[in-house]
């Protein structure tokens, strides 16, 4: 990078990428006229062995200070040596630097260079064009195939498998250790990231308890983050606990204010059946795992979270670092009810001395909803500690965009043995890193951008320790971190489906956080069952999460299932890393926009035909259609071998997702604030629920707020288009 001064290029001298000496050159025109810039490389030492300041001093000495000025010299013979000392030490100089600037002119790239810095062990070809070559794929996948074994992961399963490794407790230090250990081994930079964060546990001493009709339950099993003390009330019957469960109950005017209900595990999350009972005041919720969904036994305790969000409740929005002064909040996410889970004999014992009606056709027919005098006492004890948890990390840097990576991340810490939850992705991401990087060192592999390898703490209580790292360092990873790829249980059923499904995003997945706070585009994958009659691995959350029970599910084929899924992650990412071009299909966004913005529009036309327009929304959301659109097709017409024009296009597809997040919500009130997939006021989806709202007369309906909220999304879209439009003359301004 040439540093203008006056009349001169003072051109750094660089060793690991920094300045280290200078060359100064006067600026002369040479035979054709241009003013040609030359680079000499001199050490600091060859400076001081010739004690000056190096080669430009003595090409540019004053005159005046030269001994060999003040008196015309004689033909001694001393005089007669330096003479023809100085005139070849001249003609060579001149030669080289002939040499040089014709040699740069023939070695031109193409494309502006990236200013990126290099490593000293970069071949030369770097150097000169910035440029990874580019290897050809059907090879890169070939070399990935090669250096993933079954017999790896027999080995590593046992290294990294553990019956107690909970967050921050000795086993998930020790395992941390080991991944850690394993990264420096490859030879790979590493570094790791600590919080001190709250969570909630089991009482050490005393117990949680439900009492039913003078039978006393003390349940090992737990829901950290519930309120806590004791309650009192009927028990109501709902099913999973899904909004259209509770609208039917409320159908049949059941009263929900201040129940006990009792709901089944499965379909949504352990968070979104305690904030549903929530909204309709209820006391406290019950969860149990019911055989038909979850034939585990009867007597199998069951453990989770209950927060709405992810990260710790107790710094939203902001990380939890260490000696910070936190304010006294807390998140909007946290149930003000009790929450705990009971085993399905429990379940039974108090479902078979229900009164009140039968249960809808649709639920099951056969036991009672409950009534007023099924009183139920249930005692929350659980208690609030700080950890102190490690995230741990490696990274295979890029060649050409080093500061633009792709995240793979896995859980490391589990309620109890968790050897699908988080051993299985743990070796996956551990045996990722050593392949890659076996290719890079010995296979002549060139990844253009980078791969960060993540092993996080505390996924358990909903994605703690990912979800800290990116509220930490949010703005140093935005625009640079371009996709996330989860490895959390993603081998653990019968067989694999045949047909791919895609799925939305739970809030209770990890790569959750990265789309919706974060605005990192992610994606989660796992097998599926092909039948109905053999349901998926059903053991996360219970401490039956074992080898065996893997295997037992597996026909004892676990290590091929994490082969599998390592091949099939580690091809998304070194694609990711190999392409001149993201491959990143943003023109799927279209038809979700359309839709959602078709469904509000029907509303509206039935509700407020003539107090609101939406074609401020339609012609937002074509807008982005045509950005998507000319941006695919700017891509098809890129040249490849254009490093900045690629750069530019990349940039343009990674801002997609973050200016999808709502600029008008603070992340602390609202931290998943992408409008598609996130949650909150500030979503299309709030918009048509609020509709709905506004059409039976609901109470907490407002029609001049959703005004508001209808035009701060429409200008977030139309300001997402914007952003993918590339330049400010290239914007489309028919709004």
């Amino acid at each position: 990078e040439e540093i203008h001064t006056g009349n001169y290029f003072y051109l750094p001298q660089q060793l690991n990428g920094e300045p280290r000496s200078y060359t100064r050159f006067n600026l002369t025109e040479n035979m054709e006229g241009d003013n040609s810039q030359v680079e000499m490389k001199l050490s600091s030492d060859m400076d001081e062995e010739v004690g000056g300041n190096g080669v430009g001093d003595h090409l540019n000495h004053n005159s005046e200070r030269s001994p060999y000025v003040a008196r015309k010299p004689g033909r001694t013979p001393k005089n007669i040596c330096f003479m023809a000392a100085t005139t070849l030490l001249i003609f060579i100089i001149g030669y080289l630097i002939g040499y040089l600037v014709h040699r740069k002119k023939d070695l031109a790239p193409s494309c502006a260079a990236s200013k990126l810095d290099f490593n000293d062990d970069v071949p030369e070809a770097f150097h000169e064009t910035r440029a990874a070559p580019l290897m050809d794929w059907d090879k890169v996948e070939k070399l990935l195939a090669q250096q993933l074994s079954v017999s790896n992961f027999d080995s590593t399963f046992r290294e990294f498998a553990s019956n107690s490794h909970q967050a921050g407790s000795p086993g998930d230090d020790a395992l941390a250790n080991k991944v850690l250990k394993r990264f420096k081994e490859y030879g790979i930079q590493t570094w790791t990231d600590e919080h001190f964060i709250k969570i909630q546990q089991a009482p050490a001493s005393g117990f949680n308890k439900v009492v039913f009709k003078g039978r006393e339950e003390r349940p090992q099993g737990f829901l950290s983050y519930s309120a806590t003390g004791s309650r009192t009330g009927a028990v109501l019957y709902a099913h999973y606990g899904q909004e259209s469960d509770f609208r039917m109950l409320q159908g049949k005017s059941i009263n929900v204010n201040g129940r006990v209900i009792l709901v089944r595990a499965g379909k949504i999350s352990f968070a979104e059946k305690v904030y549903n009972a929530a909204k309709l005041n209820a006391s406290a919720v019950l969860i149990y795992p019911d055989p038909d969904d979850y034939p585990i036994g009867e007597n199998t305790q069951i453990y989770g979270h209950v927060h709405l969000g992810s990260g710790d409740p107790y710094t939203p929005g902001f990380p939890s670092f260490n000696h910070t002064q936190f304010p006294p909040v807390q998140s909007s996410g946290l149930p003000s009810i009790l929450a705990q889970t009971i085993t399905a004999n429990m379940a039974t014992n108090i479902m078979r001395q229900l009164g009140g009606e039968t249960l809808p056709p649709e639920w099951g027919g056969v036991t009672k909803l409950g009534n007023e005098t099924d009183l139920v006492t249930v005692e929350v004890n659980n208690v609030l500690t700080e950890r102190k948890i490690n995230n741990i990390f490696g990274v295979i840097k890029g060649y050409v965009d080093s500061d633009r990576y792709v995240i793979l991340g896995a859980q490391r810490d589990s309620w109890g043995p968790g050897f699908a939850r988080s051993t299985v992705g743990t070796s996956v991401l551990v045996e990722l890193a050593r392949s890659i990087s076996e290719m890079v060192k010995h296979e002549g592999f060139r990844l253009r951008r980078s791969i960060v390898f993540a092993s996080w703490s505390a996924g358990e209580y909903g994605s703690v320790g990912a979800t800290e790292w990116l509220e930490g360092y949010l703005s140093s990873l935005s625009m640079k971190a371009f996709s996330y790829i989860n490895l959390d249980g993603v081998a653990f059923v019968l067989y694999v489906n045949l047909s791919s499904r895609l799925e939305e995003l739970q809030m209770d997945d990890a790569a959750y956080p990265f789309l919706a706070f974060s605005g990192i585009p992610s994606v989660s994958f796992r097998f599926t069952s092909n039948s109905v009659s053999q349901p998926d691995y059903k053991y996360f959350g219970t401490l039956l999460d074992t080898e065996d029970k893997l295997n037992s599910a597996t026909s004892s084929q676990t290590p091929q299932f994490a082969m599998a899924a390592a091949q099939f992650a580690g091809h998304i990412a070194l694609r990711l890393v190999h392409d001149h071009l993201l491959r990143l299909d943003l023109q799927k966004y279209n038809s979700i926009i359309r839709s959602q913005v078709a469904e509000i529009n029907r509303r509206v036309k039935t509700l407020l035909p003539k107090a609101l327009s939406v074609q401020w929304l339609i012609s937002a959301s074509g807008s982005y259609s045509r950005a998507s659109r000319a941006l695919a097709k700017d891509s098809e017409n890129s040249d490849l071998e254009d490093i900045e024009m690629c750069r530019l296009i990349n940039d343009r597809i990674m801002a997609v997702e973050r200016n999808l997040l709502s600029p008008y919500v603070s992340p602390k009130d609202s931290p998943f604030r992408h409008i598609l997939m996130g949650s909150g006021p500030h979503t299309l989806n709030a918009l048509s629920t609020h509709l709905e709202a506004l059409r039976l007369s609901n109470p907490e309906a407002d029609a001049d707020l959703f005004r508001n909220q209808f035009a701060l999304a429409t200008w977030t879209i139309q300001g997402c288009a914007n952003s993918l439009a590339g330049d400010i003359w290239a914007l489309d301004n028919e709004i």
